[in-house]
């Protein structure tokens, strides 16, 4: 938990989807590189594991998979349940750069 604070603590936009391996819907690492090299150094984008972070997934109330999540400053900005395609999320975050 106290990393999850120290990586949500920037000023950059974090984007974090949240995943289970058995269950990962239509392949968001490909979407997620997407995002990734079209937001360059502008954001972060990273992937955590429900179920290897079951008490973070449960803190933040993660019931569906996948689940992303949008901080800046600490605060969450954004949260949408469900696949989302590059674009979509793109665009959501050029709304915080």
């Amino acid at each position: 938990m106290t990393k999850f604070g120290e990586l949500i603590d920037a000023e950059k936009p974090v984007l974090i989807d949240f995943y289970t391996d058995w269950n990962d819907v239509e392949n968001t690492v490909l979407t997620l590189r997407d995002v990734a090299a079209a937001l360059g150094d502008k954001a972060k984008v990273i992937k955590i594991d429900i179920q290897k972070n079951e008490l973070l997934a449960s803190a933040l109330r993660v019931k569906g998979n996948p689940t992303f999540m949008i901080y800046k400053n600490g605060e969450m900005k954004w949260r949408q349940t469900g696949f989302q395609d590059a674009n979509t999320l793109i665009g959501i975050m050029q709304d915080f750069v």
